[in-house]
């Protein structure tokens, strides 16, 4: 009892502090259109407060993966914390580019460390059979950062200004890394010897050798992206400037697509756990759907009713949590000495995929609008998020192609993945 008291109260100080995490993440994308007033941006410039952020959250992954095995989750998440609030301090007094780009540089790199050290904590704390379960719950409680974000931030910005609400977003991360050292408590045993002695490319490969571990990576990259485009940055000037909602509108649909994430986390969990050789089961039809999402969305040329867009925010919510079945796959098919690289590496995937999605939507939109355009018409949006059909290939092929090389090491390995029709023959025979 007192054990799993213990593992409890840490895992809850990791989880507030992700929570946290996600709010200062996602900040950005219910002020798009103030960023755009304050710092005089187009399309591309606003794209590129999130893609140097994602870029750096990206890059920062392996590393922080490594520095996980090294020196624990305790300390990586305690450090990602209080970067990523020096992060918003630099943006509340931030008046020019330059500036507010090194503080979302500040956020992404501080960003890097929370989520996979969480994971590590409750793979070292929680029983096997509970850690996919976890790990769902886990982002549940991150995900409500993306409702405080639209409702809470969005309400302080439009009432006290800029200022004041990344002002406020800086202390509270301050309080968050302070309760993050405290609560955390020592640091657990494990052995860091080959972590700390091997060189970085060595580790890095060896990581992600098996093909298990790829398949996580092609899981996390092809499920989460159209969550992100959408809810860090492009949702809001999409829904208000081209579908002709209001600002309160836009922050339903921002917390309807939340919600469904909340909700969809412990379902795809408890699939997880239950089915742990039809994990990709979930993925490909999360990517199916999002993908019908889209057309349905996209393809009239007219405005759509408020309830279809509700059902669209729903649908691409789900893909959020979904991501988290390729870090079930990293743990899977990892030694515990390399899980924080191999998580690392896995957790890398959605975030290029997010930066490609996100880029290329800004990209497009300045392209086929007026030079110097501010608002950019539906027309313009259908044609630059048609563009992230190409991200939604790439990983589909990737998860079959990895998911078929994992089943083939399965099967060598003496644990051969049956086919559906042979499974379903065994529960009808008596």
């Amino acid at each position: 009892m007192r054990g799993r008291s213990s593992a409890g109260v840490v895992w809850g100080a990791a989880a507030l502090t992700y929570l946290v995490a996600v709010v200062h993440r996602t900040a950005l994308g219910v002020a798009g259109v103030e960023a755009i007033d304050r710092f005089d941006l187009a399309a591309t410039g606003l794209a590129m407060f999130s893609v140097l952020q994602l870029t750096v959250y990206a890059v920062l992954q392996i590393p922080a993966g490594q520095l996980l095995d090294r020196f624990g989750p305790r300390v990586l998440i305690a450090t990602g914390s209080g970067v990523m609030a020096a992060g918003q301090g630099l943006l509340a007094l931030a008046d020019d580019v330059p500036l507010a780009l090194a503080a979302r540089v500040l956020i992404g790199a501080g960003d890097a460390a929370i989520f996979i050290s969480a994971c590590r904590l409750i793979a070292e704390r929680f029983p096997a059979r509970q850690v996919p379960v976890m790990v769902q719950v886990t982002g549940l409680v991150g995900q409500s950062g993306q409702i405080v974000s639209a409702l809470v931030v969005a309400w302080v910005l439009h009432t006290r200004g800029w200022g004041v609400t990344f002002g406020a977003l800086a202390a509270l991360g301050v309080a968050v890394t302070v309760a993050a050292a405290l609560g955390l408590g020592p640091r657990a045993p494990r052995p860091v010897e080959r972590a700390a002695r091997e060189r970085f490319v060595h580790a890095v490969r060896a990581a992600a050798l098996p093909a298990g571990t790829r398949l996580g990576f092609w899981s996390h990259f092809v499920t989460p992206f159209s969550f992100n485009v959408v809810g860090m940055l492009w949702g809001v000037p999409f829904f208000v400037t081209a579908q002709g909602r209001t600002p309160t509108e836009a922050g339903v649909l921002l917390t309807a697509m939340t919600l469904s994430a909340m909700t969809t986390g412990p379902l795809v969990g408890r699939w997880t756990s239950r089915h742990p050789l039809r994990r990709s089961w979930v993925v490909l039809a999360s990517a199916a759907a999002t993908l019908v999402a889209w057309v349905w969305l996209l393809a009239p040329s007219t405005p759509r009713p408020f309830t279809q867009l509700v059902v669209f925010a729903v649908v691409i919510g789900a893909g959020g949590p979904v991501s988290l079945v390729g870090i079930d796959y990293a743990r899977t098919f990892s030694a515990t000495d390399r899980l924080g690289t191999a998580t690392g590496f896995v957790n890398t995937g959605g975030f290029v995929s997010t930066i490609v999605g996100v880029l290329a939507v800004g990209v497009v939109l300045e392209l086929v609008s007026p030079p110097g355009a501010a608002v950019y018409s539906l027309d313009a949006y259908r044609l630059a998020f048609a563009v992230l059909l190409l991200p939604w290939v790439v990983g589909v092929v990737g998860v079959l192609h990895s998911r078929r090389r994992t089943r083939a090491a399965l099967s060598a390995a003496g644990t051969p993945v049956p086919p559906l029709r042979e499974v379903v023959r065994r529960r009808r025979t008596p």
